[in-house]
């Protein structure tokens, strides 16, 4: 990879194995243990059909979708981090995941089918982001910190409208709705539209890696030193609001995905974005998918939201990292 020293690509190594590792862990990890020698041959076109049924129908799906959001969060992190300055930022921080949820707490209560809740989730995020962009916008254009305040009124201004669709909801649909909004993967039932989404996104932003190393210095500089300022925040930005809105449609508002893993990648690898983006995506789809195999398994036949596993599994790591960095 241009520009990634022999270090940062034994890191990114490192990550792709830790990322297969929770792949395998969360196929083989059940209410029916199957053994790596069982695995491997449902993988290679054998096996028991019960244990093909539940590889390929439940598991593998469920573990693709889950890697993906946690790199699509993870991504999408990282890039308003840069967009922003701000190193506390997350995908959520302008109020995408507020616009979302209204969407598919909308859908919820007029009894709308999964495919219906999903489009109107990613149809609230998309109204969130140009609702965003939109007010921002000031004499000479909009600024991080204008950006900033305008995505956390808008936040709130969402959420008020869920705590409204809450209230109004009967009570057997409360359950699947603060299931949606702590994050569940339980619905994802094709990891499809994320991997389409990711991967393209992962190629456009490598290139820009450069850029957003200036950018992250701050616009006068970058511009001092050639960079197209503008186009590449509006090209930032357009990007990490679609990840979040894929990521959220999928698996509902998964918190502290986005916002730990590409700061504690930065603890422990430094600054460079092109490092930083392609390990946000291993490390955060490691993370998620792990996170979503205890949230299954911990209190099985129970099944916990995963946005409690990656809040229990982040925080004391996040709090850790910045102990050691002092």
């Amino acid at each position: 990879m241009p520009g990634v020293s022999g270090r940062g690509l034994a890191a990114l190594a490192l990550l792709a194995g830790i990322g297969l590792l929770a792949v395998a862990a969360a196929l083989a990890v059940g209410s029916v243990p199957i053994t790596v020698t069982q695995l491997l041959a449902v993988l290679t076109g054998g096996g028991d059909p019960l244990h093909r049924e539940l590889l390929l129908s439940l598991r593998l799906p469920r573990a693709l979708a889950a890697f993906a959001t946690g790199g699509l969060l993870s991504l999408a992190g990282a890039l308003m981090q840069v967009l922003l300055r701000n190193p506390l930022a997350d995908p959520y921080v302008l109020g995408l995941s507020g616009g979302a949820a209204v969407g598919a707490l909308g859908a919820m209560l007029v009894g709308a089918a999964a495919f219906g809740v999903s489009g109107a989730a990613f149809a609230g995020a998309l109204l969130s982001t140009l609702l965003v962009f939109g007010l921002a916008q000031g004499v000479g254009g909009w600024t991080p910190t204008r950006l900033l305040l305008t995505g956390v009124v808008v936040a709130a201004g969402w959420g008020a409208v869920v705590t409204f669709l809450l209230t109004l909801s009967p009570a057997d649909q409360l359950p699947g709705m603060l299931y949606w909004l702590m994050g569940d993967l339980s619905y994802a039932r094709s990891p499809l539209a994320a991997w389409l989404v990711l991967a393209p996104a992962l190629l456009v932003t490598l290139p820009l890696g450069r850029g957003l190393n200036v950018l992250a210095r701050g616009p006068l500089q970058a511009a001092a030193l050639g960079v197209a300022v503008r186009p590449l925040e509006i090209t930032v930005y357009v990007l990490a609001s679609l990840l979040t809105a894929v990521a959220v449609t999928t698996a509902g508002s998964v918190g502290f995905v986005g916002l730990v893993v590409p700061h504690m990648l930065r603890l422990l690898l430094g600054n460079d974005q092109r490092l930083i983006l392609p390990a946000s995506v291993l490390a955060g789809g490691a993370l998620l998918t792990l996170a979503d195999t205890l949230a299954r398994t911990l209190l099985a036949p129970e099944q916990l939201p995963v946005g409690v596993i990656t809040a229990l599994l982040g925080v004391p790591t996040f709090l850790f990292l910045l102990y050691r960095s002092r």
